[in-house]
């Protein structure tokens, strides 16, 4: 696959297939209010998602747990940077709640990072798991979830309240984590997949990756192959967009026509489903790349691990 050459920096007009839809239906305002009754944050807020109105208009939203306060200082994220308040242990009660609010089948749960805390918030994410099984035994649910400081002992907690799928976030390319995950490392992520896919009764993993920070393709290429190794199931690609002058800029606009080509080229490197497009986010339309993934694995005469 050949590397474009335009190069189209942040200043420049977007490329018209980053235009998103401009929705307000009653459902958005629905939402927007059953988070503020509650008390909740969401990360379509909190990160200025492009897909907001969209996924809020089909009644869903990426709850995030633990605050709206990162103890990271990521320079792709539009997230609060701080220190962050003690967390709040009535916040999982609140998010089932929320969740019973607005009917949902499907719940997405992500959170900041809490490097300040000794498991890195694990214990939160597991009772938010047990609370919204507790409404709802049938519920769907799929946790992004940070490094844990490369604790993988709150890992395991995480994992013991058996969400449906184990979200968590590769990023970009080896060369830039310096750059873009100053505190990461690609080993330590690699590995939370890795040991999340070797549990017998393991959930879906998946991960997720950003491209126009600067990677080349022969880079994206490698990074893919090394998620895919793990065990890695489901893999996201998405144009990054940089939030702000303060943010990392973008480097390069893919089209829409790379993306269905490192779409391929993923499928062909073993994940059974890769969602890859401009205005693609870990958490966007999240359960239909499930399915996707599982209508895939049994064309081809398998069945989902």
């Amino acid at each position: 696959m050949a590397q474009a050459e335009q190069i189209v920096q942040i200043s420049a007009q977007k490329p018209r297939w980053l235009k998103a839809k401009a929705l307000d239906a009653p459902n958005y305002q629905r939402v927007k209010g059953a988070l503020r009754t509650n008390r909740l944050h969401s990360v379509c807020e909190e990160a200025n998602c492009p897909n907001i109105r969209e996924c809020f208009s089909h009644g869903t939203a990426t709850f995030m747990i633990l605050g709206n306060v990162c103890t990271r200082g990521c320079r792709f994220c539009d997230v609060i940077k701080g220190k962050p308040i003690n967390y709040d242990t009535d916040e999982p009660r609140r998010l089932a709640e929320g969740v019973a609010a607005l009917k949902l089948k499907q719940v997405v749960i992500t959170s900041v990072n809490r490097d300040d805390l000794p498991d890195g918030g694990a214990w939160v994410y597991a009772e938010t798991i047990r609370q919204l099984r507790a409404r709802d035994p049938e519920v769907n649910i799929e946790i992004l979830i940070p490094d844990f400081d490369g604790n993988f002992d709150a890992l395991e907690t995480v994992l013991e309240a058996h969400p449906d799928v184990l979200n968590h976030n590769v990023e970009t390319v080896p060369s830039l984590y310096a750059k873009v995950r100053p505190r990461a490392t690609l080993e330590r992520s690699l590995e939370i997949l890795r040991r999340s896919f070797q549990r017998p009764d393991h959930s879906i993993v998946k991960s997720g990756i950003m491209v126009g920070l600067g990677e080349t393709i022969d880079e994206l290429h490698d990074v893919m192959k090394q998620i895919a190794s793990t065990g890695c199931q489901i893999l996201t690609i998405g144009q990054y967009l940089s939030p702000s002058a303060t943010h990392l800029p973008v480097i390069r606009y893919y089209h829409p026509d790379e993306f269905k080509e490192l779409a391929v080229a993923g499928e062909a490197m073993g994940f059974s489903h890769v969602e890859a497009g401009p205005l693609v986010r870990s958490s966007y339309h999240a359960f239909d790349q499930v399915s996707k993934m599982t209508e895939r694995v049994t064309n081809l005469g398998g069945h989902p691990a």
